[in-house]
């Protein structure tokens, strides 16, 4: 695996990319000189939290034939009030949509946050991880 990092402007704008060529974009805050045109790495760790549980949950509803309509995941964190300003607490909250089993959908978010998510594996050595989950209509 590889990214490279490319300077967009005169300042933190950052352009990153895959051997695929996918990119995102970071940028510092105004506060420090950012532009505010792209995430924070910070939010970018959290979405990377996010988007790794969220292809679990998918996949393991899928393989359990749970019509799932629609999924959104809601994630908190407390930073230390230190240099650096890491995260001491994280909070996920998973929104699934449609007719779903209950028990699936409990099982489907426990397994990713404890035993297969990555990010979640990765982070939780540092970061005390909570998550909840609820059934929703939209």
């Amino acid at each position: 695996m590889k990214v490279t990092l490319k300077r967009l402007d005169d300042a933190f704008h950052m352009q990153a990319s895959n051997e695929e060529g996918l990119t995102v974009e970071s940028d510092g805050s105004p506060a420090i000189g950012g532009k505010n045109q792209a995430m924070r790495p910070m939010q970018m760790v959290l979405s990377a939290l996010g988007s790794c549980s969220s292809i679990d949950v998918i996949h393991l509803l899928n393989k359990q034939r749970q019509p799932l309509e629609d999924i959104e995941i809601e994630l908190t964190a407390q930073r230390a009030d230190a240099v650096p300003a890491v995260f001491t607490d994280i909070q996920v909250h998973y929104k699934l949509y449609g007719p779903l089993d209950e028990k699936k959908v409990e099982r489907a978010c426990r397994l990713s946050m404890e035993k297969l998510c990555s990010v979640s594996k990765m982070l939780e050595k540092a970061v005390n991880i909570t998550w909840s989950y609820e059934l929703a209509t939209k």
